[in-house]
C-alpha cells in the first residue's frame, strides 16, 4: 500500500479493517478507485452532469485530493542546493499510474511532483559531453557504469496555490478543423497545474565552489527553457524566462472568446497558437505532397504519436503575457467569457541542428506565423473577423447574439517593419508563393521532394485548385462588405455550408487585417518608421466544392456588378 494511500486513511480517520464500514467501495476516494467505467473515469466529461450543472468525476477527484493534501510544502535537507522558477502557463507530468489518464506524480504529503529522473533527463541534454559525464554519470565498459557526482531531488510547488484551477481540458480538433466533417471525440480532461512556482534540488557527493554551482543552475535553467513535463510543444511546462535557443519570437496583441473551463469561467490558453501554426502546417503541406507525408512533415516540426511511436518535435512554444484582461460579453443565453491580451509568441528549438537546416526551419516558422496573422487568428471563431469591431449592430440590446469572431494585429516597432510582408492587396499572392516556397525548401531539406499534383484530397489542403482569397481595401472598420452581405439575400451565405454554424466547419474565412504603412524616419534617415492607418485589407479565403451554395457563391463573387472583392491567389 503507497504512502498516500496510508496518509488518506490516517487522516480520514478509518480503520483499515473494510468489513467495519458500510458500503466501502463507494467510499474509496476517487484517486484509488480503478479507472474502469462505473469506477472512476475522470478523464471523460459528463455531458447529462453539465446539464444537470452537477459536479465531475475530475473536480470531485482534485477536491478530495487538495482536501487531505498536507498545507505546507515538503521541505529539502540543508545540503540540497535550490532554487525556484514560475511556469508561464499550465504545468503537467504524466504519473503513468491511471490507465488513460494524465495527472500529476504525487509526492510526500500528498504534493504534485516533478521527479530526480526526468529532471536529470533533460539535464543531461543541455550538457556538454564534458560536463554530462561529470555530473550525470558515464558508461565505462558494457555493463560497468560510473555515477556521477550529482543527485537531483526533482521539484515541488512553493506554496499552496497550486491548488487552484487543476482540472484542465483538452479538445483536439485538427482533423475536423483541416482534413474532414468528421468531428472529433470530443473534450477530454487532464490535472494539470495553474502557472505555478516551483522548486527544485540538486546536490552533489563532493564540495564545489560556488561559481561552479552558478554554471550548474545555468544549465539547468537552458534544459528548463525547452519546457518540462508533458506537452511543451504546446505549450505547458515553460518558464516565464527563456534562455534555450529561441528561434523567433514575436509581439502581438488580439481580442476574442476565452476558452471555458468545465466550471464556467474563463481561461486564456497559450495552446491556441500552437493549435494554428500546427493547422496551418499541416495546409501548406497538404497543398504540397500526399496526406501522409503532410502528416509527417508535421510531426517532425510539432511532435505526435503514430502506431504508438511516440515523436519529439523540432519546435516548443511559449507565450509571455504583459498585458491580459478577462471579462464577459453578451446578455442573457449569450454571456461568453473574452479576452484582450498582449504578449510576447516564442518559437524554442528542441534539437540541435546545423546552419542550414536551422535557417531553413527559422524561415518556415516566420511564414507560419505571418501566414496566420495574415488571413486568420487565434483560438475559438478564428476564421472570423471579431463582429464587435466591424459589424457592431449585429448586437443589438432587443436581439442578443452569440459573439462571433477574434481580431489580432501586431505590436511593437520591430514587429510592424519586419513581420508585417502584406501592406497592399497586390502583395497578396507574393506572400502566399513566398509561405509555399519556405515549406518546399524546408521539405527538401528533410530529403522530400514537394509534389503538388498530388496533393492531400482535404478540406482545408492550401493548393491552388482547392482555395482562392478574394480581397478589397476597406477605408475604416464600419467599411467591412463581408459580414453585412452575408446577411442580405443577393448572394447570401449567412448560416449555410458557406460559412458554417454550430457543429459545422464553413468554407470561409474572413478577416480585417491592418494596413500598416512605413514612412521614412525624419531623425534617423536610412531606418524605416511604422504608421499604422485606419484602414484594412479585407480578405475572403474559400474553399469552393461543388454543392449547389459553394456555386452560388463563387458566381456572386465573380459575376457582382460591382466587383466587390477582386481575385488575389487560386484558380
Amino acid at each position: 500500500m503507497t504512502p498516500y494511500i496510508l496518509l488518506h486513511i490516517h487522516r480520514l480517520k478509518i480503520p483499515y479493517m473494510p468489513n467495519n464500514i458500510p458500503d466501502a467501495a463507494k467510499k474509496v476516494p476517487l484517486m484509488f478507485q480503478a479507472q474502469t467505467k462505473g469506477r472512476c473515469q475522470i478523464q471523460y466529461i459528463d455531458d447529462q452532469a453539465r446539464k444537470e450543472k452537477r459536479s465531475q468525476q475530475a473536480e470531485r477527484w482534485a477536491e478530495q485530493w487538495i482536501d487531505k493534501a498536507y498545507p505546507n510544502p515538503p521541505i529539502f535537507g540543508d545540503q540540497v542546493q535550490t532554487r525556484s522558477y514560475s511556469i508561464s502557463w499550465r504545468f503537467v507530468t504524466n504519473s503513468g499510474q491511471d490507465d488513460g489518464v494524465i495527472r500529476p506524480v504525487i509526492g510526500a504529503r500528498g504534493w504534485p511532483f516533478y521527479p530526480g529522473s526526468s529532471m536529470k533527463g533533460i539535464f543531461r541534454r543541455a550538457c556538454t559531453i564534458e560536463q554530462a559525464e561529470r555530473y550525470c554519470g558515464k558508461d565505462i565498459k558494457a555493463g560497468d557504469f560510473q555515477p556521477g557526482i550529482f543527485r537531483f531531488h526533482g521539484g515541488y510547488p512553493t506554496s499552496d496555490t497550486w491548488q487552484e484551477k487543476l482540472v484542465d481540458i483538452v479538445h483536439p480538433q485538427q482533423d475536423w478543423q483541416v482534413k474532414d466533417d468528421k468531428k472529433s471525440a470530443g473534450a477530454f480532461v487532464q490535472i494539470s497545474l495553474y502557472k505555478p512556482e516551483l522548486i527544485f534540488g540538486i546536490s552533489s557527493t563532493i564540495t564545489l565552489k560556488a561559481s561552479e554551482w552558478e554554471t550548474i543552475w545555468n544549465i539547468w535553467e537552458k534544459a528548463l527553457s525547452t519546457g518540462i513535463g508533458c506537452r511543451v510543444c504546446a505549450g505547458y511546462g515553460q518558464p516565464e524566462h527563456h534562455t534555450g535557443e529561441l528561434i523567433y519570437r514575436v509581439q502581438i496583441q488580439g481580442q476574442g472568446q476565452v476558452s471555458k473551463q468545465l466550471d464556467g469561467t474563463g481561461e486564456f490558453r497559450p495552446n491556441i497558437f500552437r493549435a494554428a501554426l500546427r493547422g496551418h502546417a499541416l495546409r501548406i503541406f497538404g497543398g504540397l505532397t500526399d496526406a501522409d507525408t503532410a502528416d509527417r512533415l508535421v510531426e517532425t516540426l510539432f511532435g505526435g504519436v503514430r502506431s504508438h511511436e511516440e515523436k519529439f518535435g523540432l519546435l516548443s512554444m511559449a507565450f509571455g503575457e504583459t498585458d491580459l484582461e478577462l471579462e464577459e460579453f453578451g446578455q442573457r443565453s449569450y454571456i461568453t467569457p473574452t479576452y484582450k491580451v498582449k504578449g510576447y509568441l516564442s518559437w524554442l528549438l528542441t534539437q540541435n541542428l546545423g546552419d542550414t537546416e536551422r535557417e531553413g526551419l527559422q524561415k518556415l516558422v516566420k511564414a507560419l506565423t505571418r501566414f496566420a496573422m495574415l488571413l486568420g487568428g487565434f483560438g475559438k471563431s478564428w476564421r472570423r473577423a471579431d463582429h464587435r469591431l466591424f459589424l457592431p449592430e449585429y448586437y443589438d440590446q432587443e436581439d442578443p447574439k452569440p459573439l462571433i469572431g477574434c481580431h489580432w494585429q501586431w505590436l511593437g516597432t520591430k514587429s510592424l517593419i519586419q513581420d508585417v510582408r502584406v501592406r497592399k492587396l497586390e502583395q497578396v499572392s507574393q506572400f502566399i508563393q513566398e509561405v509555399r516556397q519556405a515549406a518546399s525548401n524546408w521539405m527538401q531539406l528533410q530529403g522530400i521532394t514537394p509534389a503538388p499534383d498530388n496533393y492531400a484530397p482535404w478540406r482545408e489542403a492550401w493548393h491552388p485548385e482547392t482555395v482562392q482569397v478574394w480581397g478589397r481595401l476597406a477605408d475604416e472598420a464600419e467599411d467591412c462588405e463581408a459580414i453585412p452581405r452575408a446577411k442580405i439575400s443577393e448572394g447570401s451565405i449567412y448560416r449555410s455550408s458557406v460559412t458554417g454554424e454550430v457543429g459545422q466547419i464553413g468554407k470561409l474565412w474572413h478577416r480585417m487585417y491592418p494596413v500598416v504603412r512605413l514612412l521614412q524616419d525624419p531623425k534617423k534617415p536610412n531606418q524605416p518608421m511604422p504608421k499604422k492607418t485606419n484602414q484594412y485589407l479585407e480578405l475572403l479565403r474559400f474553399f469552393p466544392d461543388d454543392s449547389d451554395q459553394s456555386e452560388q457563391f463563387l458566381e456572386f463573387l465573380e459575376s457582382h456588378p460591382k466587383k466587390i472583392l477582386q481575385k488575389l491567389w487560386g484558380n
